[in-house]
């Protein structure tokens, strides 16, 4: 078990002369909606070398509509990536604010524009125009001033799926199959989780990035609907468990949610182990406040070959949300560590 220290550097200037042992870590974050754009928040604060590789299963909001109407890719985690790496000046921070605006129809009125985001819609032009989903989220970067590239996990959209045992009418349990990522969030304990095609094609670009990366954050994040799925795919499942690169876990905050209810810090580690048996971990990091039993939590965090290191890293509020600057220190003294 590890503890954190040691200040939060800046980056230092691109072109700045010094050692191997002072270049900035390149760094692949993985994961979907608001957990993965926690860590990016943080290690955009410690590396321009970053590459958020993101879920593409929403299916919800404005993104399911979209993908529905469209057929293209949701673009509403991605967007949520794109706008955690914005350069922080005036201009960043205000097209930052231009891709998270929803529109929100006049009492009374409709509108076919109603809760969708701007930021959804601008991605979905520079698709259409450009005729390719890499080089569209490039442009949308380049317009952020967003520090670091923003990827999708496949190159088509993805369904997950999964079981969850329901109650029946003589006193026991069946089985009822749950259909995307809406629903799966809300479904409870889930089993048998699954994404559709089972076979998708991972983005190329995402697998190249995961292949070069120093780091891998996985986490934080909805554990089965934005942090499983980079296990499920074959692809990126493979690529994942052979890159020469050092693999952080990021643990949540809350752990018994909708989607994980009843679930222990040391379930979430034994549901990775369970898809994925041949994916190992170096760090574990997780907030002690979290961690209701550390003994078990250590030794679940064993059976996938990791190390736990125990930092605060939640903000000073109710709801359970990382702190950037708090978490930026912890995933330094990790790399530092190495």
């Amino acid at each position: 078990m590890g503890v954190l220290t040691g200040p939060l550097p800046l980056i230092p200037p691109k072109g700045t002369p010094g050692s191997q042992k002072d270049k900035t870590p390149s760094v692949v974050a993985l994961g979907g909606g608001h957990g993965l754009a926690a860590s990016l928040s943080a290690l955009r604060l410690l590396t321009s070398e970053l590459t958020a590789i993101v879920t593409v299963a929403d299916d919800g909001g404005s993104s399911g509509r979209l993908r529905e109407q469209y057929g293209v890719l949701p673009p509403g985690d991605l967007r949520m990536a794109l706008s955690a790496l914005c350069d922080d000046t005036d201009w960043g921070r205000t097209w930052r604010d231009v891709m998270q605006h929803r529109f929100k129809a006049p009492e009374g009125r409709e509108s076919p524009l109603d809760n969708h985001a701007m930021g959804n819609l601008l991605i979905m032009t520079l698709w259409e125009l450009l005729g390719d989903t890499v080089a569209g989220l490039k442009w949308a970067g380049a317009l952020l001033g967003a520090r670091g590239q923003v990827l999708p996990m496949s190159s088509v959209p993805l369904t997950i799926e999964g079981d969850v045992r329901v109650p029946l009418a003589d006193g026991s349990y069946g089985v009822q199959t749950i259909s995307g990522q809406a629903k799966c969030a809300v479904a409870g304990s889930l089993e048998d989780v699954r994404l559709i095609p089972q076979d998708a094609p991972a983005c190329t670009d995402a697998l190249t990035a995961i292949e070069l990366a120093d780091w891998i954050i996985l986490g934080p994040g909805s554990w089965y609907t934005s942090v499983l799925p980079h296990l499920l795919l074959p692809e990126m499942r493979q690529a994942l468990v052979g890159t020469a690169a050092k693999r952080c876990l990021t643990m949540n905050l809350a752990m018994d949610t909708k989607e994980t209810s009843g679930m222990s810090a040391a379930d979430h580690l034994d549901a990775l182990r369970k898809y994925a048996p041949e994916f190992s971990v170096d760090v574990v990091l997780a907030d002690p406040e979290s961690v209701s039993d550390t003994a078990t939590f250590e030794k679940a965090a064993g059976r996938i070959g990791a190390e736990v290191v125990f930092g605060r890293v939640g903000a000073s509020r109710r709801r359970p949300v990382h702190d950037p600057l708090l978490l930026a220190a912890a995933y330094h003294d990790i790399f530092g560590n190495s």
